[in-house]
């Protein structure tokens, strides 16, 4: 899937905002602002649940790596979930 494509489903997905659970959250983490290296995708199936992370890491930015993009994309899908969260920016670690 194109890069640009998939980054436009996973942001219509988090313009619908919070409507329940199952949930799925994705944060940025790099070495600085302007490269995200790592993404960290957190699934919880209801309110008060554990939350079970994947994480995925590239060399250069994950919000611009199709595959990851892609990967996130097919995640969202096959969860069924009811909300995607994304925290903005990226985060330094990672």
């Amino acid at each position: 899937m194109n890069v640009d494509k998939a980054k436009k489903r996973i942001a219509k997905q988090v313009k619908k905002g919070f409507h329940g659970y199952p949930l799925i959250s994705l944060a940025y983490f790099g070495k600085s602002p302007d490269s995200a290296s790592e993404v960290v995708i957190s699934f919880i199936s209801e309110e008060g649940a554990a939350a079970q992370e994947q994480k995925f890491s590239c060399e250069q930015d994950a919000r611009e790596d199709e595959t990851i993009q892609s990967i996130l994309v097919k995640i969202i899908e096959r969860a069924d979930v009811a909300t995607v969260l994304e925290t903005e920016g990226v985060s330094l670690g990672g």
